[in-house]
């Protein structure tokens, strides 16, 4: 199976910056309790010189949003979102281990992180532009199509599992109990998005490497580079 962006999406967004890790043997059964206090601990001490629409990282992904033609307070992108409810909140239900520790890292570098049960997509990924005719599970259970041109995660079947980019994930491949495989997504396109994109995957390995006992694969990726491939 494989990962990747379409060549059009590197060459429309050149400052985009991606990273992605595979993990196999998901289980629930484990404890993020001291990776979570970490990552929480970082942002708080972020949100606490502002809110998170001044963060580089967020500003960036507004941009992007603009840019494609969205209003960036109605769609905000996945890391927005959490750190506006953390801000609130001061903290985030727990869902399940792995989506709770990506979460909270999210949180700690304000960059969106997608997470994908793998058994419930077909063939590959890719980050494209859809053409309209993709099917899109919502969590309600409803059947949706995204729009012509949106920015989508597409599987083999013309399945997305993800509309407007970093904005909502599908119903379909959502981390539930019975995950046993996982595909972590995580990308930027602020300034120095490689650099805390790379930061960002090697703290998710460590930490899931302390939680789980395995160090998950990962690879960068870039427009010369952008293929990820993996086994499962």
């Amino acid at each position: 199976m494989h990962f990747q962006h379409a060549d059009d999406i590197w060459r429309d967004f050149p400052e985009l910056s991606a990273g992605a890790l595979f993990l196999d043997n998901v289980q629930r059964n484990v404890s993020v309790t001291e990776a979570l206090l970490r990552f929480q601990a970082v942002a708080a001490e972020r949100l606490g010189s502002g809110p998170e629409s001044d963060l580089p990282e967020i500003q960036a992904w507004r941009r992007t949003f603009t840019k494609m033609g969205l209003k960036p307070t109605q769609y905000r992108s996945a890391s927005e979102a959490l750190l506006r409810r953390f801000r609130k909140e001061g903290n985030l239900p727990s869902i399940h281990p792995l989506i709770d520790l990506c979460n909270a890292a999210s949180l700690a570098f304000a960059i969106p992180i997608a997470v994908f049960d793998l058994d419930q997509a077909a063939g590959h990924l890719h980050v494209r532009r859809a053409l309209g005719n993709e099917t899109y599970l919502t969590f309600a259970g409803a059947m949706e199509n995204p729009e012509p041109g949106e920015v989508i995660f597409s599987d083999a079947e013309g399945r997305a599992h993800a509309r407007r980019w970093t904005n909502r994930q599908s119903g379909l491949s959502a981390i539930r109990p019975e995950t046993t495989r996982a595909l972590i997504v995580a990308e930027a396109l602020h300034e120095t998005g490689r650099a805390d994109i790379e930061r960002l995957i090697a703290a998710l390995s460590q930490a899931i490497d302390e939680s789980w006992g395995v160090r998950p694969s990962m690879a960068m990726l870039g427009r010369s580079s952008p293929r990820f491939d993996f086994l499962i």
